[in-house]
């Protein structure tokens, strides 16, 4: 397997660590659009959101917890985004599951422009029952 991911957790490539445990690590993103921007990633090679074990999510979401807070002290931002792509359509460029971190400031004015379009409440009700039918299981476990 031709994995970046997989490559700096086995210690095949190198990477500017903030954290790492035996289930997930925390790096410098090459790609900085603001300072202390940070990629969380997990140890195993698990492609996408709708991969990952329910464990495994909770695991991910307690470090990105952690670094969030790490990267408030250390930068001094105002915010922070948490992006997360799957799949092509999804603009995922790197096919093992990893969420961006990216400290925000105020009138940094960096991309995640949407474009906002409003729908009938009936609507918005129609699909939030659609996918709410779809859930398998909606206990934690």
């Amino acid at each position: 397997m031709d994995c970046i991911f997989c490559k700096i957790s086995n210690g095949q490539a190198p990477a500017s660590f903030v954290y790492e445990d035996e289930y997930v690590f925390g790096i410098m993103s090459l790609d900085q659009p603001n300072p202390y921007k940070v990629l969380v990633i997990p140890r195993v090679h698990i492609e996408n959101i709708y991969d990952l074990s329910e464990s495994e999510a909770a695991r991910i979401f307690q470090v990105t917890v952690k670094v969030a807070r790490a990267i408030r002290e250390a930068s001094g931002c105002d915010g922070l985004n948490l992006v997360q792509s799957n799949g092509r359509a999804g603009q995922q460029e790197v096919f093992h599951f990893h969420l961006h971190l990216i400290p925000r400031f105020l009138g940094d004015d960096i991309f995640l422009k949407w474009q906002y379009t409003q729908i009938e409440r009936d609507e918005l009700n129609r699909m939030a029952e659609e996918i709410h039918s779809k859930a398998r299981d909606w206990k934690y476990s």
